[in-house]
């Protein structure tokens, strides 16, 4: 379509749907000045990640016994442990390591919750009186015990960390994902593509599982704090990271015995822990927020 400006004809830009609906909730999301803070520190803690440990010279498991248990100064910023290491190498280093297993463990929980959700409430039945029956027994175990007789069964390491913490994730995306289908299938346009001849397949991943996103993101990103705070319990009770790893909550292990003489042991890791779950847990709330329809106007 164009209009006529003199003699001349210039066409009308339209954005689309799309890039407007993104428009408006990068507005709603600007808003939440939390959630802003909180995005802002979870993208600087993934920097710090990728990138400390190539700009950092110093091994993280490097042993000097006569400079251990000293205090913060200049030479060691966060102090050294019980072996004489650089806790402030040792921080940097395990924010990869924690940051892997909360974004490895929810994406490995997302996957599995959103299919056996999406099959739930799409077909019904039998098949959905199973899943969540299955979904409910997980459900009656507290989270960190779940992931505790996993570990147990599975044997301590990292990757047994990811598998126990990604099933306990399972059942939070299932039952979000089925009840968002619930909603989603009854719509009178998801009738008419298939009255068209759509296959279930094409239906489910062309037209249901666009418009559930919203919840599925809010979810992962709330859950990627969930899944850090119950990796660094179970390295607490030895049983997720194995030594010399420097992980958070390894490194808040082997400091308990040195709390009353060397506080700055389990200060830092533990500070650290606090300010990545709560900047995922902020951010998450300001993602729901924005991407809540009820809370347009």
């Amino acid at each position: 379509m164009s209009v006529q400006t003199g003699n001349a004809l210039e066409p009308i830009k339209r954005s689309s749907p799309r890039f407007e609906s993104f428009k408006t909730f990068s507005k709603r999301l600007m808003k939440n000045k939390a959630a802003v803070i909180g995005g802002i520190v979870i993208l600087f803690i993934i920097l710090v990640g990728i990138f400390g440990p190539f700009l950092l010279k110093t091994d993280p498991n490097a042993q000097n016994i006569l400079n251990k248990l000293q205090p913060p100064s200049k030479e060691h910023w966060f102090g050294t442990d019980n072996f004489g290491r650089d806790i402030f190498t040792r921080v940097i280093y395990g924010t990869k390591l924690t940051l892997k297993v909360g974004f490895l463990s929810v994406f490995l929980g997302g996957i599995v919750g959103v299919t056996l959700g999406v099959v739930s409430g799409y077909y019904g039945g039998v098949i959905d009186t199973i899943i969540m029956r299955i979904m409910d027994v997980l459900l009656a175990f507290p989270g960190i015990l779940l992931a505790l007789a996993i570990v147990s069964v599975l044997g301590g390491s990292l990757t047994n960390v990811i598998i126990a913490v990604g099933i306990f994730s399972v059942p939070a995306f299932a039952r979000i994902v089925r009840g968002s289908t619930l909603q989603v299938k009854k719509l009178e346009y998801i009738d008419a593509v298939r009255a068209l001849g759509a296959k279930d397949t094409r239906i489910i991943f062309r037209h249901i599982l666009p418009n559930i996103l919203s919840p599925i993101i809010v979810q992962a990103t709330m859950r990627i704090a969930t899944a850090i705070l119950t990796a660094s319990g179970l390295a607490f009770l030895g049983l997720g990271a194995q030594p010399p790893a420097a992980e958070w909550g390894a490194m808040l292990s082997d400091g308990r015995s040195y709390m009353h003489n060397a506080g700055h042991m389990v200060m830092f890791p533990g500070m650290m822990i606090v300010i990545v779950v709560l900047a995922f847990n902020i951010f998450g709330d300001g993602l729901r927020d924005a991407l809540d329809p009820k809370m347009k106007q």
